[in-house]
């Protein structure tokens, strides 16, 4: 797992262009991944692969599962109220912090083989799609803190026991 500091998270990741064996390899392994960590949702860049993928196992708020992954995702609308809600990240463990985010939004893509997939999330699952774009998009939740928030959230990463050169 990349933690904060990596510059691989910070660098916007590539179009796939080649669906294949390996794709397939990297969504099941990033799976892997997110469950061992305890996540609901991981980016590539995340674990060393500049690739536009991300994948997801995450409930909205009335508690339905979602399940998928998205290659090439583009976030094509997002709406409704501007939630402050807490928000973490596995690349900066036991870190959170309220974090601005609509509380719907819709993603474009296509899946590992190259089909059309569209995946429209509320709530927690909202949050969870645009976590992920801003990650595919070199950006951690912690650029969309301010003020006191940001601060406090930076201080926690750099106090962290898997802090190295945190920002």
């Amino acid at each position: 797992m990349r933690l904060l500091g990596d510059p691989g998270l910070a660098t916007p990741c590539e179009e796939v262009t080649v669906f294949d064996a390996a794709l397939a390899r990297l969504v099941e392994d990033m799976y892997a991944t997110m469950y061992a960590a305890q996540g609901v949702g991981l980016a590539a860049n995340q674990v060393g692969e500049g690739l536009r993928v991300f994948v997801y196992d995450c409930p909205d708020d009335e508690d339905r599962r979602h399940l998928g992954h998205v290659v090439n995702p583009r976030l094509v609308e997002v709406g409704g109220v501007t939630v402050r809600g807490p928000e973490g990240c596995l690349s900066l463990p036991g870190v959170e912090a309220g974090t601005p985010r609509h509380d719907h939004a819709v993603v474009a893509g296509v899946t590992v083989t190259g089909e059309p997939v569209r995946v429209v999330g509320t709530g927690f699952f909202a949050r969870c799609l645009q976590h992920e774009c801003d990650h595919l998009d070199g950006r951690l939740f912690t650029d969309r803190l301010t003020g006191l928030r940001r601060r406090r959230a930076l201080r926690a990463a750099r106090r962290a026991p898997w802090a190295t050169d945190t920002p």
